[in-house]
């Protein structure tokens, strides 16, 4: 599977204003775009870190798998995500497991996750068209 880098790294948050008021407000991150996607069960906000996006990751549905994640670690970093040109292509060349099938991402995108336990916990996501 061949990537393009990282695309962005994820926080996942009970809160994106909260969450704003700290990384937007305090420590300065330009603030690029918020969006809500997957039928309106996550919301998206992007902040710019340079050379890559800091995702703040808002479950809003209460059955939203985050909301466990949240409720069991605390708002943190979620995962990391590689920017790719086809989400199916590298889907079948992935060099571990991958869940069963895309996600939508931001602005448009696929996306999909590796298998933790073949990332040894570390939850890695890939994005594309």
């Amino acid at each position: 599977m061949k990537h393009q880098g990282l695309d962005h790294l994820a926080i996942a948050v009970p809160d994106t204003d909260a969450a704003l008021k700290i990384w937007r407000d305090q420590l300065g991150l330009p603030f690029l775009y918020s969006e809500v996607v997957n039928e309106g069960t996550v919301r998206l906000t992007h902040l710019d870190l340079g050379n890559t996006h800091l995702q703040l990751v808002e479950p809003l549905t209460p059955d939203h798998p985050l909301q466990a994640w949240i409720a069991n670690n605390g708002p943190g970093l979620h995962h990391f995500c590689l920017k790719v040109d086809d989400v199916d292509e590298a889907m079948a060349n992935a060099p571990v497991p991958t869940r069963s099938t895309p996600h939508e991402g931001t602005q448009g995108k696929r996306a999909l996750f590796f298998q933790n336990g073949a990332t040894q916990g570390v939850q890695v996501e890939i994005t594309g068209k």
